[in-house]
């Protein structure tokens, strides 16, 4: 694909590493955030999220020449939108930052151009994107409709992202990707797009059943983590140790249990399932009522903290983590994160020593509390009288028994356990 010309919207921890890949494979990418300052950063070859060997992709796309970071929308043959997609209080997508990109792409485009969606959304959300630049340019039609006057095309496409944050830059080029055309050239011109960089198998399917498709991975995975969750809730009112448990369970040749840990965090797994529910709720009952297990496990969490601290007599407790998930600085929808904020604020009297290696300062939602501090994973553990587990960092699955020793501990991993 020759003289390929991409414009990214949205460089977060989706767009950014995403861009990246395609500049270093030859592609001419331009990355369009509203960030300022990050975009400004980005520009000087500066990560602004933690992803092992985006630094180095990084500067090396800068200097190959392929690639560039602004605040204005560029023409381009391919826009990509990868833009958070939170959900309302009904649980539907929230179409605002959707909206923003369409509204400053609609602008720019001549005929020809390729707009796709990578951002995970409900069936139907491609469509309205569409709807929405036509709105914007009626002198422009959508491949497939009727077009009678015979007006300049716009192809449109909805190819979800499948990445896991902490392994984005293999991932990319190893996943395999869904390609969901709203027509079968629209399907075409996104394979070639992707082809660019991703070594894996593309997916042809239509923009509904690939909005579909990502949500049901995300699912799948939400509701076999809540059959975990629920577990450990079960064996602690029955005193088992429910690491033990399912490590014996699943010596089952066809038994494949997942960990438990103190609730589901990201901008997937702990969003998209909400989707589908919002879709169809009288026949998602399994999904719904995973999502109620999954949301329901902090509260739990903090349960136990308060026995400990009241047990022990505690005045210092140590939380240890603070991201949704292990070795990555992101704090979208994260358990953890919710869990000390909403001990800090239940606990007035107690200091709590939040250690959160990845991340250089307290979070906006920790900084007004008095009692929360952020520290060393080392000299908070050495302060504190319980301990409280909420990510396995690497850091801390590092750590010498005997720093934990005397120590009440709240294990939500099964680090220790």
């Amino acid at each position: 694909m020759t003289n390929q010309t991409v414009a990214f919207v949205g460089l977060g921890y989706i767009g950014l590493p995403t861009a990246v890949v395609m500049a270093n494979s030859g592609v001419d990418v331009t990355g369009v955030d509203v960030n300022e300052a990050n975009v400004e950063r980005i520009n000087r070859g500066e990560v602004t999220i933690v992803e092992p060997g985006l630094e180095e992709e990084l500067k090396q796309a800068i200097k190959s020449g392929n690639f560039r970071a602004t605040t204005s929308q560029v023409h381009a043959q391919t826009y990509i939108i990868a833009v958070p997609t939170p959900f309302t209080d009904t649980y539907d997508v929230d179409m605002k930052y959707i909206y923003s990109a369409a509204e400053a792409i609609a602008p720019q485009l001549k005929g020809d151009e390729l707009v796709i969606l990578e951002s995970t959304s409900p069936p139907l959300t491609t469509k309205k994107m569409a709807d929405k630049i036509l709105e914007l340019r009626p002198d422009l039609a959508a491949d497939g409709s009727e077009n009678p006057e015979g007006k300049p095309v716009v192809y449109f496409a909805h190819c979800p992202e499948r990445i896991l944050p902490g392994k984005a830059m293999e991932e990319l080029r190893t996943n395999d990707r869904i390609i969901g055309g709203q027509t079968e050239e629209a399907t075409r011109r996104a394979t070639a797009v992707y082809a660019t960089f991703c070594k894996a198998e593309l997916l042809p399917t239509n923009d509904v059943t690939a909005e579909m498709a990502k949500l049901t991975e995300n699912s799948f995975r939400d509701v076999n983590i809540a059959f975990a969750n629920e577990l450990s809730l079960i064996a602690d009112k029955l005193d088992i140790n429910v690491w033990e448990l399912i490590e014996l369970a699943n010596h089952h040749p066809r038994v494949n249990i997942l960990q438990p840990g103190p609730g589901v965090g990201g901008h997937c797994i702990a969003v998209d399932p909400w989707f589908i529910v919002a879709s169809d709720p009288e026949n998602s009952k399994l999904i719904h009522t995973a999502r109620k297990v999954n949301d329901g496990k902090p509260q739990w969490v903090i349960n136990k903290v308060k026995e400990a601290v009241e047990s022990t007599g505690a005045s210092k407790v140590a939380v240890l983590g603070l991201a949704f998930k292990a070795d990555i600085d992101d704090l979208r929808e994260s358990p953890a994160l919710n869990i000390a904020v909403d001990i800090a604020e239940e606990l007035e009297n107690i200091q709590f020593l939040i250690a959160e290696p990845n991340v250089q300062e307290l979070p906006k939602r920790l900084k007004g509390f008095d009692n929360a501090e952020l520290k060393d994973y080392g000299a908070a553990i050495a302060e504190a009288d319980v301990v409280l587990l909420l990510v396995d960092h690497k850091e801390f699955k590092a750590l010498n028994a005997s720093q934990l020793a005397e120590k009440t501990v709240v294990d939500t991993k099964g680090l220790w356990s």
